[in-house]
């Protein structure tokens, strides 16, 4: 981060306990008054984790004096972000803040706000081309690559795994398959992978768990790519099959994650599961929003560490990536006050 944007760091750290306009970032709170108008699209409203960051929003653009118009929701449909986008541009919109599930359909809607002169800034995902002004996600090979040393290392490097494969056509349903399958073949060849694609959806996930227990009950190993979507139903399957054990239990099957929700880390507490990688809600949209103001400020940012324990990453052409940490939390850590999962 450049010299001249720890100002605008600091006020952020100190919102807690002085007001954004002492810093010349305008008044506290969402009203007229706040830079902007900044707009949102959030992407879904079917999952836990993307509940929670729903309901951080407000109070992060209030903390930086954002003035905030009504956030839409695409529903999981390109067409609707269109559309959204197109609405948020009508309203004035300064800077729009989205995350495109289908990260390859959005570029054209890119495109359009590029050459109205609204920056974008996006969340989780990374398009697949179109500008964007920063992406704010955590590294999700990470994702990938944590999980697969983690079940790896629980299984000895031999068993049957099944993996729950996010959505192909988003980039970090790429980056973690693509991870894992690469940890998977190099380090642990010993292990079977079944792929199974789910586009995100709970009960493709539990059709095709169903499916693989009753052609390998001897599976010993699930890897979740997105808890709040793909928990509930593994928990019933499983359920239905007596098959939550405790890990001293040969039938035990070891469970790793993504997401860091709150039912995740009461699921490692009750030994349901074993592991997830947390993907920092908070965090999102806290960062989202300050680029996004930043943006409408004039300000630019350059690759290197941050001041917030992250790294801005060039991810190619000069687009600029914000990765943000993503912790792996077990039995051991799993009270740790930290985790936003556990302040929510």
């Amino acid at each position: 981060m450049k010299r001249r944007n720890l100002t605008a760091a600091v006020c952020l750290a100190l919102a807690g306990a002085l007001t954004l306009s002492a810093c010349g970032g305008g008044a506290a709170g969402t009203g007229a008054g706040g830079v902007g108008p900044i707009g949102a699209d959030h992407p879904r409203a079917d999952t836990d984790f993307w509940n929670s960051y729903i309901k951080y929003f407000p109070d992060k653009a209030k903390e930086l004096g954002i003035n905030l118009l009504n956030p839409t929701n695409s529903q999981n449909k390109v067409e609707n972000l269109v559309a959204n986008a197109q609405s948020l541009q009508s309203q004035g919109a300064k800077a729009i803040v989205m995350a495109p599930q289908d990260t390859g359909a959005i570029a054209s809607t890119l495109d359009r706000l590029d050459k109205a002169g609204i920056p974008v800034i996006t969340v989780d995902t990374r398009p697949d081309k179109g500008k964007t002004y920063m992406v704010v996600r955590a590294d999700n090979k990470a994702y990938g690559e944590k999980a697969c040393k983690f079940l790896g290392d629980k299984l000895g490097g031999k068993g049957k795994v099944v993996e729950f494969q996010g959505a192909l056509a988003s980039v970090n349903g790429r980056d973690r398959s693509e991870a894992f399958a690469a940890c998977m073949k190099k380090d642990y060849p010993g292990i079977t992978v079944f792929e199974e694609p789910t586009d995100w959806e709970g009960a493709k996930a539990a059709a095709a768990l169903q499916t693989r227990l009753n052609q390998h009950p001897d599976i010993n190993g699930v890897y979740m790519q997105a808890g709040g979507a793909f928990l509930a139903p593994t928990l019933q399957v499983l359920r239905q099959k007596n098959l939550i054990v405790p890990p001293t239990d040969p039938k035990h099957i070891f469970i790793v994650s993504n997401d860091g929700i709150p039912a995740e880390l009461e699921a490692i507490r009750k030994g349901e599961i074993d592991a997830t990688v947390s993907q920092p809600a908070d965090l999102y949209a806290k960062w989202a929003l300050f680029y996004a103001k930043a943006a409408v400020e004039g300000k630019t940012f350059q690759p290197g560490p941050t001041d917030h324990d992250s790294t801005i990453v060039d991810v190619g052409g000069g687009r600029l990536e914000d990765q943000l940490p993503a912790p792996l939390i077990t039995k051991e850590n799993v009270d740790d006050k930290a985790f936003w999962g556990n302040q929510i």
